[in-house]
């Protein structure tokens, strides 16, 4: 994890028209007081800018999340490439309504695991890196505490 007392997600996602599903997950971040960069990266069009993110991406993320569509190699090529934990959001097409991203996402072999959400719950997603956040960082957790309603 960073060394920053600010938490800092990487966002990739694998083109630029899931940008609006992902900007539910960067809201929730900035919500939580999360810093957050995100890049757009493909696992078959941009392969070696992927793995360039992914291999780096322990220098200055606390963890992933990726958002991809259809074939959704993302998320799994990024987690092999990193010990950071990894969300993935796997993002509905007009083929198969994203079940085809949610199976590859949620197939991962051994030794390579991707967390996931919901089709298209990038909110979620942000929820989730909070939580995992809230173990480093107390001010996420008393906001996370907020946010379900507990006193």
């Amino acid at each position: 994890m960073t060394k920053s007392k600010i938490p800092k997600v990487g966002i990739i996602l694998g083109s630029q028209s899931d940008l609006p599903i992902m900007e539910k997950a960067t809201n929730a971040l900035v919500d939580f007081g999360i810093d957050y960069e995100l890049i757009v990266a493909s696992a078959h069009r941009t392969p070696k800018k992927v793995e360039q993110f992914a291999k780096s991406a322990g220098k200055k993320f606390d963890l992933i999340i990726a958002g991809a569509g259809m074939a959704a190699a993302l998320p799994g090529v990024v987690a092999a490439h990193t010990t950071l934990p990894v969300i993935g959001i796997p993002i509905s097409s007009k083929a198969l309504s994203g079940h085809d991203a949610l199976f590859s996402i949620v197939q991962m072999p051994p030794g390579v695991p991707v967390a996931c959400v919901a089709i298209d719950g990038a909110k979620n997603a942000a929820i989730l890196a909070a939580q995992i956040l809230s173990l480093k960082y107390p001010g996420i957790k008393r906001k996370l505490a907020k946010l379900k309603g507990e006193r």
